[in-house]
């Protein structure tokens, strides 16, 4: 067990514990400078305002300083103004170093520290007594990583070990040296199965603490040492002499700390013993990657592949070592921190620890918007919160307070005493002044940092007075206010931003029977879980929150495949933070804010009148050993309802992107999210990724003909309209496959007529296909992409077939003057051609326009959409004309068939003949002209053209099967043939076969309608026959029934043309 009793008589010790304590001694004593005797100096330029602040502070204290004046650290100035702001900074009488912030860092991320109290294990003297062993069980050991936080002793030159681990059948199976070389630094060697590494050297001696980490694979033999977040050294080779065989380090060995065995788990030697102290010791069996490291020199523990964590109930300590409790301040994201040399304009780093001086910037507006609200102050809240609290807890300016610490207790009788006084209205509407002051305060507790021995029970009530506070700020009458100090706030964002810090502090109450905290207050909620990962069955995570109307709820979500995801990465435990805010005054003043250029507005379609955010504002952050994962969401919110008639309303999910315009505090952005279902009343959205979220409303202008009927359609409606349109499609695909694989397999006459038609069956049958499964692609962007640019395809092509089947009924109509084969030709280039060139040119010149918001289909806000709409109405125009002209050959064939058959028949007769020469051409070639389409063009003027459209055109591709395939004389012929080649084949193997080949049987020529003569009489014969004659054949009389082929008898000197491009049957 430790020993608690601490030997205040030794100087050694003292030192050690003045040393590690006096980083924390000289921040408060800088800080205490800075608030009390050293006034900023101010640099003004045309556009820019700075604020030197003399006092020296670490980085970490000096950003909080900047961010609570409502400024930001001085970023890196470009290479092009380094020198002239050099200049302006000596002109002011500026030198030396000053503390700077990065570029690439990122922006709405602190850098924070924490306290860290651990067992610290001290030893005093080089002795052969004094050890530590390890009561752990190690397992074999194929890779290994041991981390440890280290004070070297700096009057001890000679070789010491910090520990050893020997198993029976060799010693020396893993072990680390070091000794101060004459120039001051710690070198370290590392040891194993015997296998010496050179001394390196990775610290200087500077009695400071300092962080290692050493790791070794099986796998050739491959080392590396890390010392405070760097690699220092790494090679390969220490492994048996020879190749390297694959052996690992044996397990079931002694692991003793401070000291060398020379025996299992003994006979130590005084002068290769450690001094100095050592805490945090853990070890891995495997090679942790530089990011895991970074997490652990900062005082995170990696919990995956753990073989020992640092426990004093883990270790057996010698009697004379000393174990003392000691608060580590353990160091941020990263070790040292940017520097400018303002006499040398250059760049350096220094140490983040290392107390500077620093300058806070400032935009010119946003500081003398600043200096404006001080200035008209009445300091009404302040007075009234500090005579409550009977000390200063807002201070009468933004500009005199320097950066305090607080406490638990402090922070909570300040927020206590701040939220009764706004509860109370005694300041009704907030001063500029005063929400500057109440932000300032709220900034402060949201750097709380939490210390061992806090009650944590108070940690829920700060987040439940947290809440209220910045609910209260956010009520209606303090919209005005917000937008006197949006400069300097630099947009409400802000708020969420101090929320988001005050959640992650609520995450030490969560335990193993408290997985989950909820907080919701009035207009805004809060939540933080633990996650187990382990579990068997996981299942979606969802933040639901009651909006004020009631039965309606928002709710955010990571999807269970995410969840999946992240077991698979080896995670075992996540923590999840939520929050929402209501509908309020934060909106209000959002929707002024900046878009960023993939939410704005379209070009072209409606015109457009503006973007708003309509409804709550719900955020979702994963973290695993307190870093963030990226992961995907699913949230939905419910609208607030807009009153702005004659408008439309397009829903656009976004998120507020804190890197964009920093200046500004962000903007809003689409980037990896979609709309995966649209209601007049809520929003479902997709994105890849966790941040805040919300639906922003972009309204146009309709026009009058339009409004009456998107008024008209409730969800209802559309529900049933998408349904209808669901099942009409997948009957029409399955009619079209049929209707394919007939002409594939009966054996149907190849023909221009056929080969046209297949073409278009195959274009009709992709696009209906595509369009059934196209609302499952809306969640992934990229496939909703993919698949809207597929429908386009398929739907021209199917078009440009349908043109094409108009061409050819026009060949037959009108002479044209062309082969077979280069007509084929030209159909292949109109059908398949033409569509990839139009859908490649509409690609290439709009990329970022091309995909609809909230369906997987072109944009009908832009003029993307004529890309499809423009050739279609092309087509039909065509096809129209062509449909007219066959209608008006077929009536004059009607006429003239009817004068010279019958002659003498009733004039009720002939009109009937002739409306039935009209109609059916009509009825026949609707389905492949495509001229159902055109109810398109009445949609708007009423819900009951919407149903007609779709049903016709959803059912399109079942009429091709009734016509061309069930009533098809074609089809039914080859089907016919089948049947007759089947029987004879039976034949074959009857004792008659004979007679049936030989019986006499008229058969009808597919080619020229003609009766041949039976097969004994077809053979060939000297005989010259004329050439046959078409005719017109009937089934029946004419009046009651209508010819196979419909014919037009022409001139002797011009053949006559039959209109066969489409024959049926059965009519």
């Amino acid at each position: 067990m430790f020993r608690r009793d601490l030997r205040h008589d030794s100087c050694f010790f003292s030192f050690l514990v003045s040393l590690s304590r006096s980083l924390l001694a000289f921040a408060t004593l800088a800080k205490n400078q800075t608030s009390k005797g050293f006034a900023p100096v101010t640099i003004e330029t045309p556009g820019h305002t700075y604020e030197y602040v003399g006092a020296a502070l670490d980085w970490w204290q000096a950003d909080r300083y900047c961010e609570q004046h409502f400024a930001q650290l001085l970023l890196e100035p470009q290479d092009s103004e380094r020198g002239s702001f050099s200049k302006l900074l000596q002109s002011h009488h500026i030198r030396g170093s000053v503390w700077l912030k990065e570029r690439d860092s990122v922006l709405h991320k602190t850098k924070r520290r924490r306290g860290h109290t651990v067992p610290v294990l001290v030893f005093r003297d080089k002795t052969d007594t004094k050890y530590v062993k390890v009561l752990s069980d190690f397992p074999a050991l194929p890779a290994v990583t041991a981390c440890a936080h280290l004070q070297w002793d700096t009057r001890s030159q000679e070789i010491a070990t910090i520990f050893s681990y020997a198993v029976p059948a060799f010693i020396n199976e893993f072990q680390l040296r070091g000794f101060v070389d004459e120039e001051g630094f710690v070198r370290f060697a590392l040891i194993v199965h015997g296998h010496h590494s050179p001394y390196l050297p990775v610290f200087r001696a500077d009695g400071q603490w300092h962080h290692f980490c050493v790791t070794w694979q099986q796998d050739n033999g491959t080392w590396a040492i890390y010392a405070d977040g760097k690699r220092r050294a790494a090679a390969s080779g220490l492994c048996s002499v020879g190749p390297c065989a694959p052996q690992a380090i044996s397990g079931q060995g002694t692991f003793i700390i401070g000291q060398d065995q020379d025996s299992l788990g003994g006979t130590f030697r005084a002068k290769e013993s450690f001094s100095g102290n050592i805490t945090d010791l853990h070890i891995w069996h495997k090679v942790l990657s530089t990011e895991h490291i970074e997490k652990v020199r900062s005082c995170w523990v990696v919990e995956q592949d753990l073989v020992f964590g640092w426990s004093s109930n883990a270790l057996e300590v010698e009697s004379t070592i000393q174990a003392v409790a000691l608060q580590l301040l353990c160091p941020g994201p990263v070790e040292e921190c940017r520097v400018l040399e303002v006499g040398s304009s250059g760049f350096s780093y220094a140490s983040c620890l290392q107390p500077l001086p620093f300058i806070c910037h400032y935009s010119k507006d946003a500081y003398w918007q600043l200096k404006r609200a001080q200035l008209e102050s009445s300091h009404s809240l302040a007075s009234r919160v500090n005579t409550l609290a009977v000390r200063t807890v807002i201070p009468d300016s933004v500009f005199t307070s320097g950066v305090q610490d607080m406490n638990l207790s402090v922070a909570l009788d300040a927020l206590d005493i701040l939220a009764s006084v706004l509860r109370e209205g005694e300041v009704p509407v907030l001063e500029p002044s005063d929400l500057l002051a109440v932000l300032q305060l709220l900034k402060q507790v949201s750097d709380l940092e939490i210390q061992e021995g806090d009650e944590l029970e108070m940690l829920e009530q700060l987040g439940q007075y947290y809440m209220e506070v910045a609910e209260l700020i956010l009520e209606e009458q303090n919209t005005g206010t917000w937008s006197l100090i949006s400069q300097v706030i630099r947009g409400p964002m802000a708020v969420v931003e101090l929320c988001d810090r005050m959640v992650s502090l609520l995450v030490p109450l969560l335990t193993t029977e408290r997985t989950k905290i909820t907080i919701q207050h009035g207009n805004i909620g809060m939540e933080v879980r633990e996650l187990e990962l382990s579990e068997q069955q996981l299942s979606d995570e969802a933040y639901m929150v009651q909006t004020p109307d009631k039965g309606r709820h928002d709710f955010i979500e990571v999807p269970v495949e995410e969840m999946q995801r992240l077991k698979s990465r080896g995670l075992h435990r996540v923590t999840v933070k939520n929050m929402w805010f209501g509908y309020g005054s934060l909106q209000r003043c959002l929707s002024s804010s900046a878009v960023a250029q993939d939410t704005a507005a379209p070009d072209g379609g409606q015109k457009y009148l503006g973007t708003s955010v309509g409804t709550a504002v719900i955020s979702a952050t994963l973290l695993s050993d307190q870093q963030e994962i990226s992961t995907a969401v699913r949230y939905r919110l419910q609208h607030r309802a807009q009153d702005l008639p004659n408008t439309l309303v397009g829903p656009v999910c976004a998120f507020w992107n804190f890197s964009l315009s920093p200046d500004a505090g962000g903007m809003w952005s689409t980037a990896g999210c979609s709309v995966a279902k649209s209601l007049p009343d809520s929003t479902a959205c997709f994105c890849n990724h966790t941040t805040n979220f919300a639906i922003l409303l972009q309204v146009y202008e309709m026009e009058s003909s339009v409004v009456s009927c998107v008024e008209q359609r409730t969800s209802k409606e559309e529900f049933t309209l998408q349904t209808l349109t669901f099942i009409g499609c997948g009957v029409s695909f399955c009619a079209l496959m049929v209707t394919f694989i007939l002409f594939l397999v009966v054996g149907v006459p190849k023909s221009e007529r056929t080969t046209v038609h297949k073409n278009l069956i195959l274009a009709l049958a992709a696009g209906e296909a595509l369009l059934m499964v196209s609302e499952l692609a809306k969640p992934n962007q990229v496939l909703c992409f993919m698949v809207t640019a597929f429908l386009h395809l398929f739907f021209m092509a199917a078009f440009s077939w349908m043109l094409v089947e108009g061409l050819l009924l026009w060949s037959k109509v009108v002479a044209v003057n062309m082969s077979e084969g280069r007509r084929m030709k030209f159909y292949y280039v109109t059908g398949w051609g033409l569509p990839v060139l139009i859908v490649g040119v509409t690609l290439a010149s709009s990329f970022n326009k091309y995909v609809a918001a909230n369906h997987c289909w072109l944009n009908v806000q832009t003029n993307v959409i004529w890309a499809f709409v423009g050739p279609v109405l092309l087509i039909l125009a065509v096809n129209s004309l062509v449909l007219l002209r066959v209608v008006t050959v077929t009536v004059a064939s009607a006429r003239r068939r009817s004068k010279m058959l019958t002659p003498n028949s009733s004039l009720e007769s002939q009109i009937g003949t002739q409306l039935w020469a009209t109609a059916k051409p009509v009825l026949v070639l609707l389905p492949v002209l495509g001229l159902t389409w055109l109810c398109g063009l009445l949609v708007h003027l009423s819900i009951v053209w919407a149903y007609v459209f779709i049903v016709l055109n959803s059912l399109q591709g079942l009429y091709i099967f009734l016509v061309y395939a069930v009533y098809n004389s074609e089809v039914r012929n080859a089907i016919q043939r089948m049947k007759d080649k089947k029987k004879a084949l039976s034949f074959t193997n009857c004792s008659h076969p004979i007679n049936y080949l030989s019986s006499p049987r008229n058969t009808t020529s597919w080619d020229t309608g003609r009766l041949s003569p039976a097969p004994e009489t077809a053979l060939p014969s000297p005989v010259h026959r004329d050439p046959p004659v078409k005719s017109i054949t009937s089934r029946g009389n004419f009046g009651a029934r209508i010819p196979m082929g419909i014919s037009s008898i022409m001139s002797p000197e011009r053949p006559a043309v039959e209109l066969t491009a489409f024959k049926c049957s059965g009519f």
